[in-house]
């Protein structure tokens, strides 16, 4: 074990016989996710490094406190990449989440929707638990598929079950070629289009519907987003202007979330709605942004919490609070009971005493 891994064990242990809670921290760029941080600091970025990096066999093993840019560097000097372009939110100290972080939170970007999340892409882990313990879980290789998925229970589970030290990645070579098509039309018909073209053998990679336009970005090889192109029509934009467009959406600076922000800032809230991706507009006030094929739809309003749950609900998916409003009731959906149950077993298995992240993922958590 080394000094780094050594010192948080000690930490871990003394938290636990002190009866005293722990936030786990890397970057701090995700601080406004889930319940309020409480507990003293456990930094995490001294657990840092790429500790192995197999290109031709398309995965690699980081450690939780390196910083996602680093790790991004490396890939793309080897042409490949995390597809699932999870978000680069700016830290308070300008360091950049960290790897850590990334899987803890299980956020991903534009392309969520075509290629799947992080946790599709981990393979296995190592992680320090309530009880001090150092535990590995899953391999290194994408083939492995022995025992409990441990290692993707993870992802999301914004550090109740313990300290994620140590992740193995799958990762893919960066598309050969990008294209970005704009159309006009209004939130119902770009719904019902991007379902359309999403049951036709077409390179869909991501979309984005507001204010009447709607972005649609096609990836793969070459052969196949010329075609598309001819096939879909619009208005072919600008490589470079697409490409900082669709970083901004993922890392949620772009025109939507700078306007969203400041209206949280005067009191109104942002909230995630997760639903099936067929679903018409929803009869709910404010500015809304659709992505993910309809799946996933931002909403910046003033109407009640409940009536915006209510909602989501009735369609069959749920609503998160994302930034603003009051978080003490939680930021998640409530849970079915049965499920309920299942997080409460599971974080009394990894963390008896209740150490890490005490409220950031459910109140009773």
């Amino acid at each position: 074990m080394d000094a780094a891994l050594a010192r948080l064990v000690e930490r871990v242990q003394a938290a636990r016989a002190g009866r005293t809670a722990l936030e786990i921290r890397g970057g701090g760029t995700k601080a406004f996710y889930g319940g309020e941080p409480v507990g003293e600091p456990l930094d995490v970025r001294e657990l840092t490094g790429i500790s192995r990096y197999e290109p031709s066999e398309l995965v690699v093993a980081v450690r939780a406190g390196t910083p996602l840019a680093e790790l991004e560097a490396a890939l793309a000097a080897q042409g490949q990449c995390l597809p699932f372009e999870p978000p680069r939110f700016g830290s308070i100290d300008d360091a950049g989440g960290t790897v850590g972080g990334m899987v803890a939170a299980g956020l991903a970007g534009p392309a969520r929707a075509a290629v799947g999340g992080v946790r599709d892409y981990v393979l296995g882990a190592t992680m320090l638990n309530g009880k001090a313990e150092v535990l590995s879980f899953g391999g290194q290789v994408m083939k492995n598929v022995a025992g409990y998925d441990v290692a993707r229970l993870l992802a999301g589970s914004l550090g109740i079950l313990g300290v994620i030290c140590e992740v193995s990645l799958k990762v893919l070579p960066a598309p050969v070629a990008r294209a970005t098509l704009r159309f006009e039309m209004d939130q119902a018909q770009a719904i019902r289009d991007l379902n359309a073209w999403g049951g036709q053998p077409l390179p869909l990679n991501a979309s984005a519907w507001w204010q009447s336009t709607l972005a649609v970005r096609l990836a793969g090889a070459r052969a196949a987003v010329d075609a598309a192109c001819a096939q879909l029509g619009g208005e072919r934009v600008d490589d470079a202007l697409a490409a900082a467009f669709w970083d901004g959406l993922r890392d949620q600076r772009d025109e939507f979330f700078t306007a969203a922000h400041a209206r949280v800032a005067a009191g109104a809230a942002l909230w995630r709605l997760s639903l099936p991706p067929t679903t018409p507009p929803l009869a709910l006030a404010g500015d809304v942004l659709v992505e993910w094929g309809g799946a996933q739809r931002w909403l910046v309003s003033d109407e009640a919490p409940q009536r915006i749950r209510d909602a989501a609900a009735a369609a069959g998916g749920h609503a998160t609070l994302w930034r603003g409003g009051d978080r003490r009731a939680g930021a998640f959906a409530p849970l079915p009971p049965a499920l309920a149950r299942i997080h409460r077993e599971l974080k009394t298995a990894f963390d008896p005493d209740r150490v890490f992240n005490p409220g950031r993922l459910y109140p009773d958590l």
